[in-house]
Order: C-alpha cells, then structure tokens, then sequence
C-alpha cells in the first residue's frame, strides 16, 4: 500500500493518510500499555511505576509521522501483497531477503512493523545493559505502540480500510469508533511471562494470529450496517461490539500481555539490572495554564498564558530523554498581554515538552519542532 508519497501531495491527504495509521487510536495505545503492568510478575516489580509514563508516551510513535518521513512505515505491514502468502501462510523474516527479491521500495511500501518491533525491542535491552532509565522507559512505550499496531488487524493487510471489500471507512469505525465507545467495557487480566526464546518468530507468529481476525471484522461490520442500516449510528455502533466484543478484549490482552512479555525478556537478557536511577520525569501533567503557537513550531515559538500565570515563572523545553533543552525565565509578572517570545531556532527538530513552573504548581504541553 503506498501511503507514503515521494512527490508533494496536498496537506488535506496526508492528514487523511496519518488518520489510518493511528494502529488503536490514543485511547487503544493508552490502554494497551498502561495495562502491560497486569501480566509483571514479581521480578518486575521494580516497573510498576513506569506504567503511568508507558501509558503518557504511548503515541509518541504516532506523533512522530508528522515530521519523521520513515517512521509511517514502521506501523504496518501489508502482508497479504507478498506473494505466496496467502499459500503459505508466512513471509520470510530476514527483510534483507525480501529487498534482495522485490527490492526496497516494494518492501517499504508494504511496511516494516515486524522489523521496527525488532528493532524496538533491541534498543530497549540495549538501555538495560548500559541502565539507561530515562531512554529505556520511552523505548518501552514505543515497543507498546508497535506491539498494539500488530494486534490491529486492518494494521496487517492490504485491505486496510475495508476498500476492497466494500467496507469503506472500517478503520476508523473499528479502532476510534467503537474503541472510544465502548473503551469501558474491554475489560481482561495478566497472564504470566517467560523468557521469549526467539523474539523474530513470536513477533511474526503473532501477527499471523492476528491476521485470522480479519475476516470477522469485515462480516461484524456487514452485519451491522445492514441491521442499522448505517455506518455512524449509535445503533452500528452497538452491534459493531456485540459482533466483536470477544477478539477485540482477546486482541486488547494479547497486546498487553506481549508488550509485558517482550519488556521482560529484554531486562532478563540484560542480566535484570535493578533500577536505580531517578525515573523518568513526569511531565505530562493535566493542567494546562498556557497554550503555545504555533506547532510545529520552526525558529520562534509564541506562549499564550491568557493572563492566567501570576508572578514568576519558568519555562522550560524538555526533550523526549527528559533532559533539558532550554529554560526561559520570566522574572515578575507575565505581561499584559500574555505573550512570551522564545527562541528554538538552536533545537533540532523532534517532540519535546514544554513546562511552566510558577508559585501555584506545573502545567505543560507537548511541543512539534519541525522544519
């Protein structure tokens, strides 16, 4: 599926583009990695408190395809344009193999999520070893999002939205939808975790499950768009879930249990180092006192307090390993028109956070740098 285009299309089409490839959606990814922490077992005790921040980064991948041209193609895989895979039921795992016979470009186009997991995944065990908290705990989130994209069935085909078999628009349906709809109600436990022995093979063969669901979903949106006679009702909505319910809470555990699964072999291979580092700082807060423009942002950056900020403050830009990238300080009281000017012109081009700390508390936001 070529998603990703080389020459200048209109902005309007990339958001389209950006919008199928959101895997869960926020609320899915959230709720995919906040809940890895059900299947730890006593060993992992120690990561029991990075599960909110799994939770808070658990989109950063998502976020990242607005600047990172090669991030979309990590995020799915159209296995079923490989040919012979309909026959065999499996594509080689060695993507070298697969460039050397249908060449780069065709293996781009089809996506990379079992070698981004891969990949992902090593990264990961590779903090443990040098105990790098701060960056092993957002590998870990990312590791989440690309395991939760792999439990996504429209993620694993070419038929991605439903346009080859009359189901126009199930994406979106299925995986926001019906998943903000009826967030409430996937409901599942842990399982216990062991040693993966052969991470390559338990991220292919998890996939090939997967792709199994595919076809209920196809008939689970017939059946209740017939019945309710549209796709936006409540009524669809309703019987969307009722249809579904079952492997939706079964791919919703099974993608929490794995990312539980994978964290754990990669600290055993490790050698299960114990933490001891400051965590990972907590800047993702509720409040939200000030607003910034524009973002993306490019060389200035514009901060709107609307006058809600009194006295001192300071702001500071976090970069995602949590290490300060610049701090302004405004000394007495915001001006009156609430604006503050301050320079990125210096900072790459990433997501950072930015923070204000006055007498009264935190707020922050995420901020774009692109250019």
């Amino acid at each position: 599926m070529k998603r990703y285009f080389s020459s200048l299309i209109a902005y309007t089409t990339l958001i389209l583009f950006a919008q199928l490839l959101m895997g869960w959606g926020y609320t899915g990814h959230y709720k995919i990695n906040f809940n890895a922490q059900l299947s730890y077992n006593q060993s992992m005790v120690q990561f029991y408190d990075w599960s909110q921040q799994l939770a808070n980064h658990a989109s950063d991948a998502d976020e990242r395809k607005s600047w990172d041209p090669d991030e979309g193609p990590k995020h799915y895989i159209d296995i079923d344009n490989y040919p012979g895979f309909i026959e065999n039921g499996n594509i080689s795992q060695n993507i070298s193999d697969l460039i050397a016979t249908y060449g780069w470009s065709f293996v781009e186009d089809q996506g990379i999520l079992p070698w981004a997991t891969k990949t992902t995944f090593d990264s990961l065990q590779s903090c443990f070893e040098r105990q790098d908290w701060d960056k092993a705990l957002l590998f870990a989130a990312d590791l989440g999002h690309y395991v939760a994209d792999g439990h996504m069935p429209l993620h694993i085909t070419r038929n991605y939205n439903g346009q080859y078999t009359g189901n126009d628009g199930i994406h979106s349906r299925y995986e926001s939808g019906m998943v903000n709809a009826y967030n409430s109600n996937i409901l599942y436990s842990g399982m216990p975790v062991v040693v993966i022995p052969d991470v390559p093979d338990y991220i292919f063969n998890y996939i090939y499950q997967n792709y199994t669901f595919i076809d209920p979903l196809l008939a689970a949106d017939d059946y209740a768009s017939d019945i309710a006679g549209s796709t936006s009702s409540d009524y669809y909505y309703e019987l969307l879930w009722q249809e579904t319910a079952e492997f939706t809470n079964e791919l919703f555990q099974q993608a929490s249990h794995r990312l539980a699964e994978l964290i754990f072999t990669a600290w055993v291979n490790a050698g299960s180092p114990q933490i001891n580092a400051t965590y990972y700082p907590d800047l993702l807060l509720e409040k939200e006192h000030f607003r910034c423009f524009p973002n993306p942002a490019s060389e200035t950056l514009t901060v709107d307090v609307h006058n809600s900020l009194k006295g001192p403050a300071i702001f500071t830009i976090y970069d995602r390993s949590g290490l300060v990238a610049n701090r302004f300080e405004k000394v007495g009281s915001i001006s009156d028109d609430g604006f503050l000017q301050m320079d990125i012109s210096a900072l790459p081009q990433g997501l950072y956070f930015i923070v204000c700390e006055t007498n009264s508390g935190k707020s922050s936001r995420k901020l774009m740098i692109s250019r």
